[in-house]
């Protein structure tokens, strides 16, 4: 259908770019376009020139160089020889670790909090309010050093396992909670597929990717099934068989085992070593981002009329099965978008891990390695194009969930 002001349909003419409304809006967008990649490549131009004055250039020849300095929590093989790309890689993978475990425990605790927080217990619902309102109302950065000091002073010191003292036991003599961090047994592998312990765990990940997708497929089979038929089959020792079947043959064939982490002289030997402050940083983020989703939850929870709950009580179900099959399926399309934004909160949050001295990828980068190159443009340059990289995906990834979880109209 075309408006009045639409000319009659003919031969197309210039003049048609403004004064047509069917190619109005695609010239103005056309010159917006235009006029900001202009401005982009002036910018540019200006930057190249003013770096050319001052006999500077862009240049990423540094992250072929040695860094020179220890980093001293790690995913993977580094010592203080290895090349700056290296130490990089090693940040982006400390955050990446932080922002993941933050994102799956923020998660938790804001579900639990916001359901909690609807409470007919006056006394439960008035701890989770004043657990919301105490920590979204303080800075994380407080956050994280308060708590970071409490594991400093809490928890003993490695020396003090010496002897028989009470206060510091291993427990069940595998794990020992110090204010270095926790140690832990850690997993090896005698049997390495491919010569290096990165790469292994890589193939235990892509095992994981490839489970977690057999199990997909497997509830779409039961759904058609129940459809065509009115009866959903157990599929319960399905997706068991699935999700540890083939870690249990691949572990096999690699031969894991634990090395366990003993205390010799001062310090523990041996196992794995999780930072203090990465303990303490896990812990701040994922608190202080669950008072936020316990918000969005709670609001989701409210956004569903309260006939469906009323409907679900007259058929005979119980309060928690109301909420964890009625409530809480048709609230996630409330409770997906803004908690997407939650999830980027933490992964940029955590570039405040220097304040504690956890080396992410902002202490790395953007921190030793700028202040021993001198190459500040090209280290925020990467800084930047990474936490836009991490963000981007994480936006694509929650929304493609976002999608299947809405309502779909017919």
């Amino acid at each position: 259908m075309t408006t009045i002001t639409d000319p009659p349909q003919g031969s197309f003419k210039l003049s048609m770019l403004l004064n047509d409304t069917r190619y109005r809006s695609y010239t103005f967008q056309f010159i917006a376009l235009v006029l900001l990649i202009g401005a982009i490549a002036y910018l540019i131009s200006n930057l190249f020139a003013n770096l050319a004055a001052a006999g500077l250039n862009i240049s990423y020849a540094f992250l072929g160089e040695p860094a020179g300095y220890d980093i001293n929590q790690r995913l993977i093989e580094y010592d203080s020889q290895s090349t700056h790309w290296r130490a990089t890689l090693v940040g982006v993978l400390n955050t990446l670790l932080v922002a993941f475990l933050a994102c799956v425990t923020a998660t938790i605790l804001g579900v639990i909090a916001g359901v909690l927080r609807l409470s007919n217990n006056w006394l439960i619902s008035k701890l989770m309010s004043f657990y919301v309102e105490a920590f979204r109302n303080v800075p994380v950065l407080i956050w994280i050093l308060m708590i970071n000091a409490v594991f400093l002073v809490v928890l003993p010191q490695p020396r003090a396992f010496r002897g028989d003292n009470p206060e510091a036991t291993m427990l069940f003599d595998m794990f020992a909670f110090t204010g270095r961090g926790v140690y832990f047994p850690a997993p090896i592998f005698s049997n390495s597929l491919t010569g290096s312990a990165g790469t292994d765990w890589l193939l235990v990940i892509i095992g994981l990717v490839l489970s977690f997708f057999g199990v997909r497929q497997v509830a779409k089979w039961a759904q058609a099934k129940q459809e065509a038929t009115g009866v959903r089959p157990n599929t319960l020792w399905i997706n068991l068989a699935i999700w540890f079947g083939p870690l249990l043959v691949l572990f096999t064939i690699m031969g894991l085992s634990f090395d366990y982490p003993e205390l010799k002289g001062f310090n523990f030997q041996g196992g794995g070593w999780a930072r203090g402050s990465l303990i303490a940083l896990w812990f701040a983020l994922s608190v202080y981002t669950g008072a936020f989703i316990a918000e969005n939850v709670r609001a989701g929870i409210q956004a569903i009329s309260k006939g469906q709950t009323e409907a679900a009580a007259s058929l005979g179900l119980r309060p928690g099965r109301i909420m964890n099959l009625v409530i809480l399926p048709q609230a996630l399309r409330v409770i997906i978008p803004p908690l997407i934004s939650q999830y980027l909160n933490i992964t940029k949050n955590s570039s405040l891990a220097i304040a504690v001295g956890y080396m992410d990828i902002t202490a790395t980068l953007g921190g030793i390695t700028l202040n021993q190159t001198g190459r500040a443009i090209e280290a925020v340059l990467l800084l930047m194009l990474f936490y836009l990289i991490i963000s981007l995906t994480i936006s694509a990834v929650m929304n493609v969930y976002n999608n299947s979880v809405k309502l779909k109209e017919r």
